[in-house]
């Protein structure tokens, strides 16, 4: 069967056709690559995307030029000088040659050789071992390997293990750190590659529609500080710079520090690092499916009107709903449609990431078109070519259930595809 956490797709179900007017609906469980176009794209683009993958969120070695951090205060120039000895950079390197793939950045925990980041500053390290090898250069530009100890893709986070050891400075406390809106917060970091610097900032609560927390971080984070450390005034570390928003003026994203602590308890608490951490990549994909799918199911259905039919939508704080027309006086059919998508996915590589659940009704109507004509247009609408393309070697074969549906109102034909990455193992149905 097909792999869970890759891409999944459906398509929709069409009602009797006439020239006088038809209905359509139909519900996706849509997985997406970033090579493979979903079948019906949702009409929002979700606003905290995975970094490097969609232009909100950029990602180590991208170029970003859009918001130049500000000179920093007086009190943020004693914090970085503080801190400066435990910051470090993360450089992701290929093995044949080591040249520089990505890089962002990480922090000393406390007085161990445990290095805080992100998830996706090393993925290339996790997924492709036998390529990548990763390096740290600290702020006086010393430089060593590193070795990856563990990964929490659902929360971007990773822990690494380092040839020295921290001042003690940046302590991950045991507890959540409680932070008061409008509070100072200072991000530090190496951004777009030109050298350690320090952000200033104010934390501004949490995303709502998120399905993981994050926080807002109203202030600037560059490419190539993704994994450093935003601390408060004192010191204290209080989330792990992930990403920002493009079209916002300096609104930017935090790891809550408390999946840093669960971490971390992991890799004291366990064994040696897995030698090959495709598997358990996997595994924590799966077990996001799972609760995805499992908090959708039980928010309930409602009902809105579209046209003469009634829909079902499933919105939630994790489920926007968005409608568009093509009501034109000179067009000689109409289309009304409405898309309901999860604003959230998992980031897996720079091509990779995990699809979002949509759903999607349209309803087509004309006076004009002859039957015939209608009929065409209809199954052209619901085709089922836009699957992304099928020589994409890192996908299977779209894998296609069809269901005829009888409502109160109307008959639905309902076909739900599913593709899945290669790259990981796959699975049963009953383990999906």
């Amino acid at each position: 069967m097909p792999v869970a956490p890759s891409c999944c797709s459906g398509r929709r179900a069409a009602r009797r056709q006439t020239g006088r007017g038809a209905g359509a609906h139909f519900g996706t469980v849509a997985g997406q690559d970033k090579a493979a176009t979903p079948p019906v794209p949702p009409l929002v683009t979700p606003p905290a995307a995975p970094p490097a993958t969609t232009p909100s969120a950029p990602g180590p070695g991208e170029t970003d030029e859009t918001t130049t951090l500000p000179p920093p205060s007086s009190s943020a120039q004693q914090l970085y000088s503080s801190a400066q000895a435990d910051l470090l950079q993360i450089r992701m390197l290929l093995r044949n040659g080591r040249t520089q793939s990505t890089v962002g950045s990480g922090f000393l925990v406390g007085t161990s050789n445990l290095v805080i980041t992100n998830y996706h500053v090393v993925s290339q390290m996790a997924l492709d071992p036998g390529v990548y090898v990763g390096e740290y250069v600290d702020t006086d530009g010393r430089h060593g390997p590193v070795e990856l100890m563990a990964v929490d893709v659902l929360h971007d986070l990773a822990v690494l293990r380092v040839n020295r050891n921290g001042s003690g400075f940046f302590i991950v406390p045991d507890k959540p750190v409680k932070l008061t809106q409008g509070q100072d917060l200072y991000s530090l970091g190496n951004p777009l590659d030109l050298g350690f610097a320090i952000s200033e900032g104010a934390y501004n609560g949490v995303v709502s529609r998120s399905f993981y927390d994050q926080l807002i971080f109203s202030g600037p984070i560059n490419s190539g500080m993704s994994g450093g450390p935003s601390v408060t005034a004192g010191g204290t570390v209080a989330g792990i710079n992930v990403s920002k928003r493009r079209d916002g003026e300096a609104v930017s994203f935090l790891v809550p520090v408390k999946y840093a602590q669960e971490l971390l308890r992991r890799v004291v608490g366990g064994g040696p690092p897995p030698k090959d951490f495709n598997p358990l990549i996997a595994q924590q994909l799966l077990a996001h499916q799972r609760a995805m799918v499992g908090r959708l199911l039980d928010t309930p259905l409602s009902i809105k009107n579209m046209g003469p039919y009634r829909v079902p939508v499933r919105e939630s704080g994790q489920v926007r709903c968005w409608g568009r027309s093509n009501v034109k006086a000179e067009a000689s059919y109409s289309s009304d449609t409405m898309s309901c998508a999860m604003e959230s996915a998992i980031y897996v590589s720079d091509t990779q990431q995990t699809g979002h659940v949509s759903m999607t009704h349209q309803y087509l109507r004309s006076a004009t078109l002859h039957p015939l004509r209608f009929a065409a247009l209809a199954s052209s609408e619901f085709g089922l070519d836009r699957l992304g393309s099928t020589r994409d070697t890192r996908l299977t074969g779209p894998l296609c259930r069809e269901r005829f549906v009888r409502t109160n109102t109307l008959p639905l034909r309902a076909v739900t595809c599913v593709r899945a990455y290669r790259k990981f193992p796959a699975c049963t149905t009953s383990r999906c």
